[in-house]
């Protein structure tokens, strides 16, 4: 299987997770625009690093389209629950891999496992474990993971039966 991690809720082995070979990846320099006065990354700025890892994602990894699927088709797919783990500090000019896993698919939701990682150190810095929900932005109601979405990401990993869900979870 391509560096997924089946764990039982509430399990979260951020050493183990990194291990093993993400699902997807991106490279990024630590900006002086993520760090507080101490020259550290300033804990909210990963959470956007992460958005923007999702983005990509779907835009490169999933091939779906991130714009299209927010603006022309309405899905949203907001955050519903965050985990988050700091382990070490990165410095502005660090260059980190932000990695994306795959945990569990759903019915109308998916979670996602994600850490920072030193480039040069492989040093995890934080992880995260995220559940996101597929909405209607119109009327703001969960709905069922659009077909096209759910076959890209089915198509990129190989999930174990329990990994995948086809309720209205």
């Amino acid at each position: 299987m391509k560096g997924l991690l089946f764990l039982q809720p509430g399990c979260f082995p951020a050493i183990f997770m990194s291990l093993t070979t993400p699902l997807f990846q991106r490279e990024r320099m630590i900006r002086f625009s993520d760090c507080d006065p101490a020259g550290i990354v300033f804990y909210p700025q990963y959470f956007i690093m992460f958005n923007g890892l999702i983005e990509d994602w779907f835009n490169e990894g999933l091939k779906v389209g991130y714009r299209r699927t927010l603006i022309a088709r309405r899905i949203g797919v907001p955050t519903v629950k965050i985990e988050a783990e700091f382990k070490a500090i990165s410095n502005m000019g660090d260059p980190v891999r932000l990695m994306l896993d795959v945990e569990r698919l759903g019915g109308r939701s998916l979670t996602l496992l994600m850490r920072c990682v030193g480039k040069d150190d492989g040093v995890l810095r934080m992880s995260i474990r995220q559940v996101l929900v597929t909405t209607d932005l119109n009327t703001h109601k969960a709905i069922a993971i659009p077909e096209d979405i759910r076959m890209a990401i089915e198509q990129s990993v190989r999930l174990p039966q329990d990994a995948i869900q086809t309720a209205q979870t």
